[in-house]
């Protein structure tokens, strides 16, 4: 009985990266969570569903063996504040960065997972791409995205740009670059 409870009170004292549980490995070498949803990956049904559901809708870019998708997994995500804040404002659709799963842009054009990562000119994983409620059907993505954020950071960076977004702050006159500033000063970080 004493090691159950000192096994209880290891897990409790571990802290809030445990709160909702590492995510797991799928076979195709990509972590996934409990907010991330299995779709067709056309995006327009992907805007559209998360409209829906009145949440804002989220690419993640990721590919096998990132280290900075790992940290971001392991350390950021799993936290309670970040992982309420994606759960319950965001749709996320997680892409391949060298992927093979087909893909259909906002613009109309199907495209591989990694030919569409070529299109969007992306680099980095992770890389997270935040959408407006409407996009034209002219556009890409790449074009459409109000946030893009490649690479992996801390929790606070992370968790500022999601309610820059969520508040629309892209809107506005302040830059998230202010945005983090003033938050991470109300904090008494800065």
């Amino acid at each position: 009985m004493r090691k159950i409870l000192a096994m209880i009170a290891a897990l409790m004292l571990a802290g809030p990266a445990l709160a909702h549980g590492p995510a797991v490995m799928g076979d195709d070498g990509l972590h996934k969570t409990d907010w991330m949803r299995d779709t067709f990956k056309d995006l327009r049904e992907d805007l559209a569903e998360a409209n829906t559901e009145g949440k804002r809708l989220m690419i993640i870019v990721e590919q096998r063996g990132c280290i900075y998708c790992n940290k971001m997994h392991e350390e950021v995500f799993p936290l309670p504040e970040i992982h309420d804040m994606i759960h319950e404002n965001f749709f996320v659709v997680q892409l391949n960065m060298f992927g093979d799963v087909e893909v259909t842009d906002f613009d109309g054009e199907v495209l591989s997972e990694k030919e569409l990562a070529r299109k969007w000119g992306l680099l980095f994983t992770p890389t997270m791409m935040f959408f407006p409620e409407s996009v034209p059907e002219t556009v890409s993505g790449a074009q459409a995205a109000v946030a893009t954020i490649p690479g992996a950071f801390g929790k606070y960076t992370t968790g500022h740009l999601m309610e820059w977004v969520v508040q629309k702050g892209y809107e506005g006159d302040e830059s998230f670059q202010k945005y983090h500033a003033r938050r991470l000063t109300e904090r008494g970080l800065n």
